[in-house]
């Protein structure tokens, strides 16, 4: 049976990134050729990610869809959701941003540190007040998560209303701001919303997400404990723990400092504003905190998720210009492993105690708490706006499918829930939501100041490196003749010392002369090919390896 024709145009939904992954949360809504997007965040790399330092959305096919953009619109200040908005704004350079106050200051901290070549275009406005853009009227509601100022938005469109929650939990005893606003996604269900697309992260988690009341609890028998320095280590945009920090040192009696430049930039930022509230006698400069006894001290710090070169890492390897690790330190990691992530964070925790500090964690302390819905919030949000249909977003497979029987759980129709993954376009009109066609897409890597240089075939040369070494053979041949000329230069890096290995050694130079003796009439690119086959055999014959093998002839 075909599909009704519509009268109206279709609201066409397309996910960018967030969906099958954690990270890189980026939503585009468009109707006829106007269209919004929410979030432009970024993804951390994994372990097979060498020399990556975090992970664009692929929105590139954006720009073929001749897309008039209204605005790019935030839902708060982490990474994941804000990280990307530089490069988006090279895209579209006369994108307006809209958001809250905080997520607006945090976005400017981003773009000034990441040199932008455009100037952003910031909207700033209130949890509660509508946006007006073209087809689109987006009407922002307070959530509660782990910072303060998030909002999702209840787009009302020509094809009804659409909510987007964003990244939320139902803290009914928040430390940061009122509690999410169950009144307006309650009228909103009254009223009838047509789709809702929500958080999934702690889809496979049962019961509630515990409240920030909970961490600050066990900050405060931390500091009781602790006789020596504090490190609290969370993301720079955690404004809520860092907070939570603040006032439990000054409860303490002691000083706040704070080690990261990206957390120093969202600090001084956030106290600007007044939603971060730290006296100035409790605050003190990172280069006075060493003439402080370690009792009387607390820093925070960036790198929970042990990225290495962010300042825990560093710690952790004992190579921070300022600050090392001393016995009686006590060290938070307030913060859960990202997935992908665990083997990092354990070898920080592992290389952090070696030093002499007692390091506290989730499993010893409930340090830390999800700013993300558990199950039976999630519940709770399909109760309250009970949309005709849901499409499970901002997680891996195993979260979106999870989502997706809760939901059927909570009484939205099994044929009504679409679970898609990034880059597949999906369309909602008055006969239903459909599945069309998936836009081409994948990883765009940014290492140092290359962006999207870096493909899945560099990826593995580096993996081949770590795992197996570099072997490079360098000999000078005669133009003429092409006899050897010299020793053959050998450097081996990562593989074996052959300082060590004289008959190795000897064997493979005995092979560069043999192997061009017996093939001096070939072309030189010929005569490398058949060396490095040669003594590919031979390193492995000698040491079972299969190093990254290069080999070079210079014609004299």
């Amino acid at each position: 049976m075909s599909e009704p024709i519509p009268t109206k145009q279709p609201l066409r939904i397309i996910p960018i990134g967030g969906l099958g992954e954690i990270g890189k949360n980026m939503t585009c809504f468009v109707y006829g050729r106007q269209a919004i997007i929410i979030d432009t965040g970024i993804m951390f790399p994994t372990q097979d990610m060498p020399g990556i330092d975090y992970i664009l959305p692929d929105f590139r096919p954006l720009l073929d869809l001749d897309l008039q953009l209204l605005g790019i619109l935030y839902t708060h200040a982490h990474e994941d959701h804000i990280g990307a908005v530089s490069h988006v704004l090279d895209a579209f350079p006369n994108a307006p941003l809209f958001a809250t106050p905080l997520t607006a200051a945090l976005l400017e901290v981003k773009l000034k540190n990441s040199r932008s070549k455009h100037p952003a275009n910031i909207h700033i406005f209130q949890a509660g007040e509508c946006l007006e853009l073209g087809p689109f009227r987006a009407e922002s509601f307070h959530v509660t998560h782990s910072i303060p100022d998030c909002v999702g938005y209840g787009l009302h469109t020509p094809q009804g209303l659409v909510v987007f929650t964003g990244d939320y939990k139902f803290d009914n005893t928040p430390i940061d701001g009122p509690a999410s606003d169950f009144a307006r996604l309650a009228s909103w269900g009254r009223e009838g919303v047509r789709l809702l697309l929500a958080d999934s992260t702690n889809a496979d988690t049962p019961g509630w997400t515990s409240s920030e009341k909970v961490v600050e609890a066990a900050f405060d028998r931390v500091f009781h404990q602790a006789k020596g320095r504090i490190m609290v280590a969370t993301f720079a945009s955690v404004i809520s723990r860092i907070q939570l920090a603040a006032n439990t040192a000054e409860r303490y009696g002691r000083k706040l400092a704070i080690a990261g430049r990206s957390m120093q930039g969202n600090v001084r930022r956030a106290r600007e504003l007044g939603i971060l509230r730290i006296p100035d006698r409790t605050l003190i400069p990172l280069n006075e905190a060493k003439h402080l006894p370690a009792e009387q001290l607390v820093l925070m710090v960036t790198g929970s998720q042990g990225e290495p070169a962010a300042v825990l890492g560093r710690l952790a390897k004992g190579n921070h210009p300022q600050i090392t690790v001393q016995e009686g330190d006590t060290i938070v990691l307030s913060s859960h492993p990202i997935p992908g992530n665990e083997e990092m964070v354990y070898r920080t925790i592992n290389n952090l105690i070696q030093r002499g500090a007692e390091v506290i964690y989730n499993q010893l302390e409930e340090v830390h708490v999800s700013g993300h819905a558990c199950q039976e919030e999630m519940k709770l949000m399909l109760h309250l706006t009970q949309p005709e249909y849901f499409i499970p977003v901002h997680g891996e497979l195993r979260h979106l499918s999870q989502h997706a029987k809760l939901a059927k759980e909570a009484g939205v129709c099994k044929a009504n829930i679409l679970m898609v993954e990034n880059g597949c376009v999906v369309e909602l009109d008055e006969n239903g939501l459909w599945e069309r066609e998936r836009l081409p897409g994948g990883y765009v890597y940014v290492s140092g100041a290359g962006v999207g240089e870096i493909g899945p075939a560099i990826l593995r040369e580096r993996e081949s490196l770590a795992r197996s070494g570099f072997f490079l053979v360098a000999a000078q041949v005669s133009a003429l003749s092409g006899e050897l000329l010299g020793e053959p230069e050998i450097i081996s890096r990562g593989f074996v010392h052959l300082q060590d290995s004289a008959e190795t050694r000897a064997l493979i130079r005995k092979t560069v002369a043999s192997v061009l003796a017996n093939h001096a009439e070939l072309p030189i690119g010929k005569r490398r090919k058949r060396l490095q086959e040669n003594i590919a055999r031979i390193i492995h014959q000698e040491t079972r390896r299969k190093p990254f093998l290069l080999c070079l002839l210079y014609e004299c």
